[in-house]
């Protein structure tokens, strides 16, 4: 895991690395260590959006667990990424055609293998699936729509983790608890004096605050979404389409 988060660390201020998805992309037909271990680090990233999608589809608990498990397990043992399109693939779309061929194809074929068999398995999180999914409000979307929005969920997850981590580590654990709902709502609308107050700081001290919160938040933002992308020009086009996908509800 350590190769993967090598891949993400910036070498120059303002310049994108070479990231978890290129480098994956890159290494097409013969994987290297280090493109390996960014596929697991995504992998270990984004397997929920799949598991819902799996549910949604109809499958039992157990099965969807089974079929997610086995599902990442063949795509790192048989390099399925070797058929990616590398000119305009984004891992997202990626992932959901693989799973949608492997649900179709490959299920009868993988459901004789058994765990700790002829794969490695992916350790993947999967004892609170359900318990996860279980909070999922009920709605009409397809299976696609609720894969796309659990995905922009997910990412928007990890951003929100990595922040706080990053204010914790600064020793600022407590104002990152207080500002973290201005993340959401326009600012006009945000209760400035009252945390002011609460924190002994100015109203403009903390609107200075808030102001920093969120533009290291469109950073991180931006990063994730780099991880999951093919190049750089990409990274704003699907940030546009995430944010379309949570404003449907």
């Amino acid at each position: 895991m350590g190769m993967a988060h090598s891949a993400t660390s910036p070498e120059r201020p303002g310049l994108f690395p070479a990231t978890q998805w290129t480098v994956i992309l890159a290494a097409g037909a013969t994987p290297s260590p280090e493109s390996a271990a960014a596929l697991e680090h995504l992998c270990h990233a984004y397997w929920y959006p799949l598991y819902v999608f799996v549910r949604r589809c109809g499958h039992s608990p157990p099965d969807a667990q089974d079929l997610t498990q086995e599902f990442f397990a063949l795509l790192l043992q048989h390099n399925w990424v070797a058929q990616a399109d590398r000119e305009r693939g984004r891992f997202r779309s990626f992932l959901l055609m693989a799973l949608k061929r492997f649900l179709a194809k490959e299920w009868d074929k993988s459901k004789t293998i058994k765990r700790g068999g002829q794969v490695r398995l992916v350790p993947l999180r999967l004892d609170d699936s359900e318990t996860r999914y279980a909070r999922e409000p009920a709605d009409t979307c397809t299976p696609e729509q609720v894969f796309e929005k659990q995905w922009a969920l997910t990412l928007l997850g990890a951003v929100l983790g990595r922040l706080r981590q990053d204010y914790v580590r600064e020793g600022k654990g407590l104002l990152f608890q207080a500002l973290e709902p201005c993340l959401i709502g326009p600012h006009e609308t945000q209760p400035y004096v009252e945390l002011g107050a609460r924190l002994r700081m100015t109203e403009g001290a903390v609107k200075m605050a808030v102001s920093r919160l969120r533009e290291r938040y469109r950073s991180f933002l931006k990063e994730e979404i780099r991880q999951t992308v093919a190049s750089v020009a990409e990274v704003d086009e699907e940030l546009r389409h995430l944010f379309r996908v949570l404003s449907r509800g």
